[in-house]
């Protein structure tokens, strides 16, 4: 009599996903790529995990978020930095969640939620996140092509074309290994946070107002213009091809997935590393709002496009005695450091969410190839249709944002429902008071989406 095999409980499935399930594993190539010590002492052992939370960080701070943060302190000067403070705990808790899943399930958001649903609902789940991603693309393709015409007079259909084959960078990096594409984006970030820093010092903004702008202000909520801005703030925020990105290069680190004190030890270092970096996000946004408010305030100024605010920082009537061309060339770096980085997280998402959805099997160049033409043909063919007229491509931005407003439910609910259940998740499961805050979250943030949505269509009609 042949011996039954042993059923397996939830638990010890989740923890044997890795060895069990090897052909589909989250960006195969560099799972479990990197090594981490065993026996190292706290500061080693997190930064053999820091890398994943950088790259989730510049979604937060790519120039999809430029114009709504200037803009805000622009307008209503520092009031709107609690805005950035709250959206910035948000993506905490939501990258948090995020990150768990993939340690603990061994999948990523897409995978397991093609897996738990019907054929035609993945289909059509893939769908709106793809869109997403796109609409993410437009943001940073645009602001990288607007940048390389700011610093080195090309084209922008040149600019955005030269950006669409920043994908082969990512193809080559991919060879040398995960830590060098992290160590590139690092530097970029830090390119973005020295410029601001620098600027911001410049400027000579009000410090005890700063502080004052980070407590809540009823009028947020009472005045239509203001909360309107906010919405865009929370909308360039949180979006939701990071959560499908976190959820899979949490899995690069190579430890042992079987035990649970690496387990654990894994989770704690790389929600660690998730909040550091997105503190940094947080920081470089706040920058964006304190420059706009130190600058713009006042002013009278049009700011509602890159080279509106190139233009400004060079502009002695509006921004006085320090207007330079030097500050100029500073921003708009800034912003080709920001579109580049963005680009390499958005390029990676896009195989993730393919992978993941439509289990699409073809060489990783073709793979990463198709995914960046996806997003970048409605930007080249917008940009082709309206050359010469940029502020149209800009307007770009608008659609980009209302996209993600839409996409962004369909990556949080299948976000909370998995990290709270706990045949999935074990132990590790959400604990009730963080699965409560989860889904007030949830449903705020598609109320203010939807709304955001109805006021972008009027707006634009």
């Amino acid at each position: 009599m042949s011996q039954q095999p042993t059923k397996k409980s939830p638990r010890e499935k989740k923890h044997f996903l890795y060895t069990t399930d090897s052909d589909n594993k989250s960006l195969d190539e560099v799972n479990g790529s990197v090594e981490v010590p065993e026996n190292a002492g706290y500061w080693r052992t997190l930064l053999a995990f820091t890398g994943p939370g950088t790259l989730v960080a510049v979604g937060y701070m790519d120039p999809g978020n430029w114009i709504t943060s200037i803009a805000g302190g622009a307008q209503y000067k520092y009031t709107l930095l609690t805005v950035i403070l709250i959206s910035s705990l948000i993506a905490m808790l939501l990258q948090a969640m995020a990150a768990r899943l993939g340690i603990v399930t061994g999948k990523d958001l897409a995978q397991l939620t093609r897996e738990r649903t019907s054929k035609g609902m993945g289909i059509f789940l893939w769908i709106v996140t793809e869109l997403a991603i796109m609409a993410t693309d437009m943001a940073e393709i645009i602001g990288s092509g607007i940048a390389l015409k700011l610093l080195f007079g090309f084209p922008l259909i040149v600019g955005i074309i030269i950006t669409a084959f920043d994908v082969l960078l990512l193809l080559l990096l991919m060879k040398l290994g995960f830590r060098k594409i992290e160590a590139i984006v690092a530097g970029l970030v830090a390119i973005i946070l020295i410029v601001f820093t620098y600027e911001v010092i410049l400027a000579r903004p009000d410090i005890p107002q700063i502080f004052a702008g980070y407590v809540p202000n009823i009028d947020i909520m009472t005045n239509k213009g203001m909360l309107y801005l906010s919405l865009g703030i929370v909308g360039a925020t949180v979006m939701p091809h990071n959560l499908y990105l976190g959820s899979s290069i949490s899995q690069t680190r190579k430890y042992d997935r079987t035990d649970k004190k690496s387990l654990a030890k894994a989770i704690r270092f790389t929600v660690a590393d998730s909040n550091i970096q997105l503190t940094l996000a947080f920081v470089v946004n706040s920058l964006l709002l304190i420059l706009g408010a130190a600058l713009f305030f006042g002013t009278n100024s049009d700011l509602g496009r890159f080279v509106d605010l190139f233009n400004a920082l060079n502009d002695k009537n509006i921004v006085g005695a320090i207007a330079s061309p030097l500050l100029s060339s500073l921003f708009a770096i800034a912003l080709l450091s920001s579109g580049q980085s963005s680009t390499i997280t958005g390029t990676l998402s896009g195989q993730i969410i393919m992978e993941g959805f439509i289990h699409l099997k073809m060489p990783l160049w073709a793979q990463r190839l198709l995914t960046r033409l996806l997003s970048v043909l409605p930007v080249l063919i917008f940009a082709i249709y309206y050359h010469g007229n940029e502020a149209r491509i800009e307007n770009l931005l608008t659609f980009s944002q209302v996209f993600l407003s839409v996409a962004l439910p369909f990556a949080i609910i299948p976000l909370v429902i998995f990290t709270s259940n706990k045949d999935l998740m074990g132990d590790y499961a959400n604990r009730s008071w963080v699965k409560y805050i989860a889904w007030i979250i949830a449903i705020i943030l598609i109320i203010l989406n939807v709304y955001l949505i109805l006021q972008t269509i009027g707006v634009m009609a």
